[in-house]
């Protein structure tokens, strides 16, 4: 489950602008979820390999060449079916949930 959540979250971070993996682990940290460096590149690289992203080479002016990861066509696509999934399951769990605490 954990997985999943955190493909749905990398995908989100990634909607509007590339980012190298570095800013995708800043920003799941600033969001109270903690996730280490050999956890995210594996994901990223089976997010590649999915087609749900692309990536490119940027230089850097403080060290070697960035590698920027972005969301492709079939990505967006996707990100959008999952957003309609987490909004139907978020729901469902809110409604079994409130039913326990009456």
């Amino acid at each position: 489950m954990r997985k999943g959540v955190l493909e749905y979250c990398i995908l989100s971070i990634l909607r509007e602008d590339d980012k190298y993996a570095s800013e995708i682990l800043e920003t799941l940290k600033d969001a109270k979820m903690l996730v280490v460096e050999g956890t995210i590149y594996p994901l990223l690289t089976r997010l590649k390999n999915a087609g749900l992203l692309g990536y490119r080479w940027e230089e850097s002016s403080s060290g070697p060449p960035r590698k920027y990861y972005g969301l492709t066509e079939t990505g967006k696509v996707f990100l959008k079916e999952l957003n309609t999934t987490w909004d139907e399951l978020h729901t469902a769990v809110n409604v079994v949930t409130n039913a326990k605490k009456k």
